[in-house]
């Protein structure tokens, strides 16, 4: 009867059973609703960008360096968005990106440095988008690059090893916006084709992945039973 008990307090307490739980919505949650993504990326403090240079509308590269820089074999170089939204480039000094589009970027880019070189063409890209996946309860987590084409939910699952038999393939959550605010979070289920119809999979810079899993109860139990056991037995 004692240890009929202690299973039947520790199966009502999800804390002891599933401490690592993350990310947890009540049963009465009322989830996004699934639409095409309008907003174009905008670039924010703490991206890096990665920009090339031409002249004469791309005919020539223009070799442009600076020490606290990163050029790849390309001739790209990479620089830091700083806390306030600026990037201080070559030649132009520090300038504010912050809350543009990279068409936007690129184009006031091409105006200020029309100054310097001839007809200018400018290519930018952010290189550290990236979105956050969790599966396995918690127990896995991973970050993920955003590559240059987007990334979607399904590809974002296969980079992390596919799901597992404990992981909900029908209970994904994706979780966009400000957390400490009121961020939109989106339910998948990927179970079955019919479920996929009119949803967007496709993912955003700073998307939260979350896979719900099986909570396995009576493993848990036996797990945290196993040392008071043992000692019994002794």
């Amino acid at each position: 009867l004692t240890l009929v008990g202690m299973v039947l307090i520790f199966a009502q307490s999800c804390k002891v059973l599933q401490p690592n739980k993350i990310l947890t919505t009540p049963s009465d949650f009322q989830y996004s609703e699934f639409k095409q993504s309008e907003v174009e990326y905008r670039i924010k403090p703490y991206d890096k960008i990665r920009i090339s240079i031409s002249t004469n509308d791309g005919y020539r590269m223009i070799s442009i360096s600076e020490n606290n820089t990163q050029q790849n074999t390309k001739g790209e170089l990479e620089f830091m968005v700083e806390f306030d939204g600026q990037v201080k480039l070559p030649t132009l000094g520090r300038i504010n990106l912050a809350g543009q589009t990279l068409r936007e970027a690129e184009k006031n880019l091409e105006k200020l440095y029309a100054n310097h070189y001839q007809n200018p063409f400018v290519l930018l890209q952010v290189v550290n988008r990236r979105v956050y996946l969790f599966k396995s309860g918690g127990e896995v987590g991973m970050v993920l690059s955003i590559p240059e084409e987007n990334l979607t939910l399904l590809e974002a699952i296969a980079q992390a090893g596919g799901l597992s038999d404990s992981d909900k393939a029908y209970q994904i959550k994706v979780i966009r916006g400000n957390l400490s605010k009121e961020p939109q979070v989106f339910l998948y289920n990927i179970r079955n084709m019919n479920d996929l119809r009119g949803t967007n999979l496709q993912l955003e810079a700073n998307d939260i992945i979350y896979v719900e899993s099986r909570p396995r109860y009576i493993r848990r139990v036996m797990n945290e039973l196993t040392p008071y056991l043992a000692l019994l037995s002794t």
